[in-house]
């Protein structure tokens, strides 16, 4: 018989091992699976051998019934998501026979649309930072390069010199299971990176022995956190008076919606974004509905 422990290790294995999943992915994954866990140790239930749908049915029941503790219907889903992955693995594995999340659909949720910043916002956020300071021109650098390309945090701060090609002006984005991409990043961004690189980060890393291959370096030497960047990035929101709640994935839904309004192709923009699945990326057509209903409105001899 296989415990839960076991079973949950050697998933976790598979999924960075074989599948190359990212580290917050599989974080994701393994949080849904102990929480999981945990309801069926207190019902008694102690190996995946014994797990039934009734168990599956139950725990995801509890989730919604918990008034402390209240969820989501994309985050239900995404539990669900994270127990099928988990038995679908164990299946293959010869750990057990039968999937017991195999008849239990997915709850259905409305898709929001993504709350973005108006160009008038971005254009006042990018002007924020203080560039007479090597910190403040590597900002403006590094939110310049974020609108420009969609990258997610995790790819910005984690971008090296290497994956810099000024000559050709585009970047090489790391992306979620290890896929690389290739990303134009504009003129502006081109020109204030080139500015960071020539003046500021220099003077970043002069107090140190540090030879950092770290694009965006702080005055240790090494790589700012995802943490760090998101603090830095409300700071500059406030001072540029932007009243919506900000975050770096706002200005990566910013990119995408931009690019959509000003007529980009959908594939294009999935591209860039390193969008295994379309329907992720095409969320990002409300600017598109929008714009029809403003012709519509303006010029159909009924309304």
């Amino acid at each position: 018989m296989t415990t839960f422990a076991s079973a949950l290790k050697q998933f976790i294995t598979h999924l960075t091992v074989e599948r190359g999943l990212a580290e917050n992915t599989r974080i994701s994954y393994g949080r849904d699976i102990e929480q999981f866990s945990t309801y069926l140790t207190e019902m008694g239930c102690h190996q995946v051998e014994d797990i039934t749908e009734d168990h599956v049915r139950s725990f995801l029941e509890s989730r919604l019934d918990d008034v402390d503790d209240p969820i989501t219907t994309r985050s239900l889903a995404r539990n669900l998501v994270s127990l099928r992955q988990w038995m679908i693995f164990l299946i293959g594995d010869g750990i057990i026979e039968k999937n017991p999340c195999e008849h239990i659909d997915l709850p259905k949720f409305a898709q929001k649309d993504p709350v973005y910043l108006n160009e008038t916002e971005v254009d006042a956020l990018l002007k924020a930072p203080d560039t007479n300071t090597p910190e403040g021109l590597r900002d403006r650098a590094m939110i310049e390069l974020l609108y420009a390309t969609g990258l997610r945090v995790s790819e910005l701060v984690g971008l090296n010199l290497r994956d810099l090609d000024l000559d050709n002006g585009c970047i090489t984005a790391h992306g979620k299971g290890s896929k690389d991409r290739m990303i134009p990043m504009g003129e502006y961004a081109h020109q204030w990176i080139r500015q960071y690189l020539d003046h500021a980060r220099p003077q970043i890393l002069a107090k140190t022995s540090s030879d950092s291959p770290i694009l965006f370096v702080t005055r240790r030497g090494g790589a700012m956190t995802r943490q760090g960047f998101w603090k830095n990035l409300k700071q500059y929101a406030l001072k540029a008076d932007i009243r919506k709640e900000i975050s770096p994935h706002k200005l990566r839904h910013t990119f995408a919606t931009h690019l959509i309004a000003h007529g980009a192709d959908l594939l294009a923009v999935q591209e860039m974004l390193g969008h295994a699945d379309i329907s992720s990326t095409q969320i990002y057509t409300h600017v598109s509905r929008e714009r029809l209903k403003r012709i519509f409105a303006e010029h159909h001899p009924r309304m």
